[in-house]
């Protein structure tokens, strides 16, 4: 099985830290598919700034109906969400 070196929050440094500490606002805690972007802070700050706009960025959906998308196609694309 392939492995990933994850960083943990008191691993983190420069823009990692800061984009741990982001997720700690927005969710409470680092998620495993936040923390899995912890090889390249870039890449994570990216990606959550598109998951940002999607979920909460001037849209026809309310955001309830943003959720349920996200949920539709997590189940029918067999992830666990």
């Amino acid at each position: 099985m392939p492995y990933i070196k994850v960083f943990s929050l008191a691993e983190a440094r420069g823009n990692l830290r800061r984009e741990y500490e982001k997720a700690l606002d927005r969710a409470g805690r680092i998620w495993h598919i936040v923390s899995i972007m912890s090889q390249n802070p870039r890449a994570m700050k990216s990606s959550m700034d598109f998951y940002s706009a999607i979920m909460t960025g001037k849209s026809p959906l309310s955001r309830s109906q943003r959720e349920m998308l996200a949920v539709v196609v997590s189940v029918t694309n067999g992830c666990i969400y």
